[in-house]
């Protein structure tokens, strides 16, 4: 085949789950490598749905084909593009990220800012380098400050015909309207359990019992499910801080108040978001179990302390804490008064022992 010369035979996209998704992107891209700018292709896409749902995967997807040399329907991995893409340095695609106030990535805590915004829009004037596209991958636009949102907003409304956006965002109502109208909107649902312990189990060779329990754990999120599987430290950051929720749960109010002290001290927001998901998920199974329905619980590994804790608690009290759960972790986005909210977090924390069943 000719360097010049393009398949159009069908193949698969580098995404797991999300078929209808990548179906629907892909009946854009005959004609939009055929003509370019063609209008099937939007000039903007949000994407939608939980922490490591896929929402950049897809995207990524998106511009890897795109970019691709030879390939109408896929990335062929093997062009210079798909190369570069692979390496991280393709000259026509753009990866946008939450900074923080010392201008490093976070998309825990950090915003896209007013300047990111200013360059956005001069690099989008400068035509495509290698490739009929220009495309920019921008995470978390619910984290885009006023001044960066009002900046964005004049170049989704009248792009390049060379530029596509490509938005994420973990929920559309906390993506500001007047951008939310102006994208086709593609909203990712959870995996299901099967699809993330047989995709474990395939691609990543992980042995069965640990399968299992990673996918319970996910939610239906395989990006959760890998990240926890390659770093042993977010592991162990699960082990310890269910240990501390064990001790808290029958701890005294000293005791609750000295833990949220040290947590403020920590001025770490990933941990404390990390530390909100993996305690949510355990007074969750903790509510399935006091309803009858102990198969949906994901800490499959200590359903023993799970049934402990629900034997002693009532699940009115367990669904007033997963409700003060969700309000911390609005909270701590907003940056409140993180002392403040920890110790909310910890003493209304139901407590078990003598006198509290």
């Amino acid at each position: 085949m000719s360097p010049n010369s393009r398949t159009t035979q069908s193949e698969e996209w580098p995404v797991i789950g999300h078929e209808w998704a990548v179906r629907l992107l892909q009946r854009a891209l005959p004609a939009a490598a055929t003509i370019p700018y063609d209008s099937r292709l939007s000039h903007a896409y949000l994407i939608l749905g939980a922490r490591h749902a896929g929402k950049s995967t897809l995207a990524r997807a998106l511009a890897h084909t795109l970019l691709c040399t030879e390939s109408d329907s896929a990335p062929c991995g093997k062009c210079r593009a798909c190369r570069l893409m692979a390496q991280g340095n393709h000259p026509d695609f753009r990866l946008i990220q939450p900074l923080s106030r010392e201008g490093k990535p976070d998309r825990e805590g950090g915003l896209l800012r007013a300047e990111q915004a200013s360059d956005i829009i001069r690099d989008a004037s400068i035509r495509p380098l290698e490739s009929a596209y220009k495309i920019f991958l921008i995470q978390d636009i619910q984290r885009a400050n006023e001044s960066f949102a009002n900046k964005l907003l004049k170049s989704i409304e009248e792009p390049p015909d060379y530029v596509i956006y490509c938005l994420t965002a973990t929920d559309r109502g906390n993506v500001l309207p007047t951008i939310r109208s102006r994208c086709q909107i593609l909203e990712l649902r959870p995996l299901d359990t099967a699809t993330i312990e047989t995709a474990l189990a395939e691609r990543w060779a992980v042995e069965p019992e640990q399968a299992r329990l990673l996918a319970r754990l996910s939610g239906g999120r395989l990006g959760w499910a890998v990240e926890q599987l390659q770093e042993e430290s977010m592991r162990e950051q699960r082990v310890e801080t269910l240990a501390t929720l064990l001790h808290l749960v029958e701890a005294d109010r000293v005791g609750r108040l000295l833990y949220a002290e040290t947590l403020a001290r920590k001025r770490d927001n990933q941990h404390l978001f990390g530390l909100l998901e993996i305690w949510t998920i355990w007074w969750r199974d903790v509510l399935l179990i006091q309803s009858g329905c102990p198969e949906g619980c994901s800490n499959v590994d200590l359903l023993t302390d799970v049934e402990r804790v629900a034997g002693q608690i009532s699940a009115a009290r367990v669904s007033d804490y997963l409700t003060t759960l969700r309000r911390i972790g609005g909270y701590l986005q907003h940056t409140v008064n993180t002392r403040l909210a920890l110790e909310v977090l910890v003493l209304q924390m139901p407590m078990i022992g003598i006198g509290h069943h």
